[in-house]
């Protein structure tokens, strides 16, 4: 255990006051960026354009604070997850997603969850803290696939917005010119609809956004998602509709399918009343089965009337793909499962 501070997250600026408080050059603090997000160095002593005065200077009170992942299980189909021991005795799960030239990294950006939904592993678990900067960023600089990614989404453990401020400093690290110089339209921000927060995100941020919604009638979504009571989603999707989709910034919405709970035509023409007027797509999800829950996935011939239904009423539908079901897919499993066994 240390109680140094990590730099891995920090923008020049902060850089340039921990350089100024330890009394080297301002230039130092680009030459530290350089080498966290250009260079991806583990340690400070590895910033060898440093004199050894100033690395011993700066060592006596920070680390880069980059993580290594303590286990990774492969799927068959090449999907890797990936184990993060996290602080407090914790371990966070990255997901690696590959697709032909494309390989998309699955964030956590919490241990655990508050939000509660009773399909979710990860909130079932209960909420065990937000993850600094420098544990998310581990997740993309730390696996073995860091140097291909070409995408990402903040779907994993957690919910982004309910740690929004550290979201937005790594959001910063991924997409500024000092840092991986990323586009926005290469990152996707899911969120159950936390509305205090979600219109700052949509005023300041340029990534695409994913709405987990599952169910358009309000009381039957409260059943499995007990935020519907504090964030009702005919108000976020209200908010959404004062925002232009129809560039380059899009909204999805997330509806995993549950065999007899919401795979309708009532819930379908539902939806598509819901979401009319709005830029957007829906993306139908195959539900992975996780212990002590009474629903399953809807059946393929369900879903695929059910994409039907509401491509018939103008809404861009989807069904994805799943991915890594042999490896624990289900979030929050896999680290659920490997805690227990600690």
């Amino acid at each position: 255990m240390t109680d140094k501070k990590a730099l891995l997250g920090l923008s020049p600026g902060q850089l340039k006051e921990i350089v100024s408080r330890a009394g080297l050059p301002a230039f130092t603090a680009s030459q530290i960026a350089s080498w966290l997000y250009a260079k991806k160095v583990r340690s400070i002593d590895g910033m060898t354009n440093l004199s050894k005065a100033a690395r011993a200077s700066l060592a006596e009170n920070y680390e880069v604070g980059l993580k290594p992942w303590s286990d990774c299980f492969t799927s068959s189909d090449g999907t890797k997850k990936y184990l993060f021991p996290v602080g407090g005795g914790e371990i966070v799960e990255a997901v690696m997603i590959p697709d032909g030239d494309r390989a998309t990294l699955c964030v956590s950006s919490q241990a655990g969850c508050r939000m509660g939904c009773k399909f979710c592993m990860t909130g079932r678990g209960g909420w065990h803290g937000n993850l600094p900067a420098a544990d998310i960023l581990s997740q993309f600089f730390a696996i073995d696939e860091a140097e291909r990614l070409t995408n990402a989404v903040f779907m994993g453990m957690g919910e982004p917005l309910d740690n929004y401020e550290t979201l937005a400093s790594v959001l910063d690290v991924l997409t500024a010119d000092w840092g991986l110089g990323w586009s926005p339209k290469r990152i996707t921000v899911s969120t159950i609809g936390v509305l205090p927060v979600l219109k700052r995100f949509l005023d300041e941020q340029k990534c695409h956004l994913a709405i987990s919604l599952h169910n358009p009638f309000p009381e039957e979504r409260l059943e499995l998602m007990p935020v519907q009571k504090a964030w009702d989603i005919r108000e976020v999707v209200s908010l959404l509709k004062q925002y232009d989709f129809s560039g380059q910034r899009r909204v999805s919405f997330e509806y995993t399918m549950f065999a007899g709970w919401n795979d309708d035509k009532r819930h379908a023409d539902a939806l598509a009343r819901l979401l009319r007027g709005l830029e957007c797509r829906v993306n139908l999800i195959r539900f992975h089965r996780i212990p002590d829950f009474p629903y399953y996935t809807s059946p393929d011939v369900v879903m695929e009337h059910f994409k039907d239904r509401l491509t018939a009423a103008g809404v861009t539908t989807t069904i994805r793909a799943s991915r890594g079901e042999d490896i624990f897919a289900a979030c929050g499993l896999l680290a659920g499962e490997h805690k227990s066994r600690l």
